[in-house]
């Protein structure tokens, strides 16, 4: 048969959602065992892919029975967090609606991770039967670039070494207490409420003679009362 009527789905490239530059390219490969929608004639199927907002279809394989081929190619910018796309196949006819053969989903893990995929995928019909398979070879991009990277994880191991200063600032006053065997700054802790006598560090009076030299060369030792021993002791 010779039936070039289309009206079921629409051949519009809708805009996706944003990506990266990377893209989805799908190879519709053909179908395996269609359910078979014609009683005398062979069957002109075609195939839609639909993902996000774009939908695509092949072009209408005349006579093409229960085992038609296609070798169409489309690309599609990558959807974050979609991970899977629609397949339907029709059946064309040319006086009356084309007819539905089945549809299935497409599970994209496989090629966003590893690249490619050759995988064929079962159809049901609308009765929830067997109707079919489609063969799609897919390639991705961008899948050795994004590996499972998430934003937050190449901040924290991908920036270079300065960058570290943003997570654990070494002489921030007021971020951490220091280390007593370091030269205390001013006042990080405890915070200013508290009177300078219970202070952890030395009172005021001390603090520019003793903020820049070590409590051991000296051989004193400063309490925490601000009282200093006497070499007695």
């Amino acid at each position: 048969m010779f039936h070039h009527h289309h009206q079921a789905t629409s051949n519009h490239q809708y805009p996706s959602m944003t990506h990266h530059g990377n893209f989805l390219e799908i190879t519709v490969v053909g179908c395996h065992k269609l359910r078979d929608k014609e009683w005398i004639s062979r069957q002109d199927p075609y195939v839609c892919v639909e993902y996000g907002s774009s939908r695509n279809r092949t072009r209408v394989c005349t006579d093409g029975g229960k085992n038609p081929m296609f070798q169409e190619k489309f690309v599609y910018n990558i959807i974050e967090g979609l991970k899977e796309l629609n397949i339907i196949v029709w059946n064309s006819n040319t006086l009356s609606h084309d007819d539905f053969i089945g549809s299935g989903k497409v599970h994209l893990a496989k090629v966003l991770s590893q690249g490619y995929d050759d995988s064929s995928w079962p159809l049901q019909t609308k009765h929830g039967r067997h109707g079919g398979e489609v063969r799609l070879i897919m390639h991705y991009s961008g899948a050795n670039a994004n590996s499972y990277v998430t934003p937050q994880v190449m901040s924290m191991y991908s920036a270079p070494p300065p960058s570290s200063s943003m997570f654990y600032p070494p002489y921030a006053p007021g971020a951490y207490p220091m280390p007593s065997a370091y030269p205390p700054q001013p006042a990080p802790y405890p915070p200013q409420p508290y009177p300078p006598n219970h202070s952890a560090y030395p009172p005021q009076p001390y603090g520019s003679h003793l903020s820049h030299g070590s409590s051991y060369p000296g051989g004193y030792i400063q309490y925490r009362d601000g009282t200093s021993p006497t070499k007695d002791d």
